[in-house]
């Protein structure tokens, strides 16, 4: 087992651990600026559902949102990676 493998098995439990704590939508680490792990919580119709919780596990490369969060990062001085997890929640 690499570093970057227990890397990415602490980040994952990391990113779910607070994708079940909290209400958000979906939660995304960034390990550099080519890696990221996200987890997006399954809802119906925008709404969280009460009981069983279905989690959908990204590790890899990333999307278009992501690589223009971490050029803003860049611009804006913002040492990487970034060590908080982002959150994006549910709009209402």
């Amino acid at each position: 087992m690499t570093k970057t493998d227990k890397q990415i098995k602490k980040v994952v439990s990391q990113v779910v651990d607070i994708l079940i704590s909290t209400e958000a939508k979906s939660a995304i680490k960034y390990i550099d600026e080519k890696t990221a792990v996200k987890a997006t919580r399954k809802t119906f119709k925008g709404k969280i559902q009460k009981g069983n919780i279905k989690i959908i596990l990204t590790i890899g490369k990333l999307n278009y949102e992501a690589r223009e969060f971490i050029k803003k990062c860049k611009k804006s001085g913002e040492p990487f990676p970034v060590k908080k997890v982002q959150l994006k929640l549910i709009k209402k």
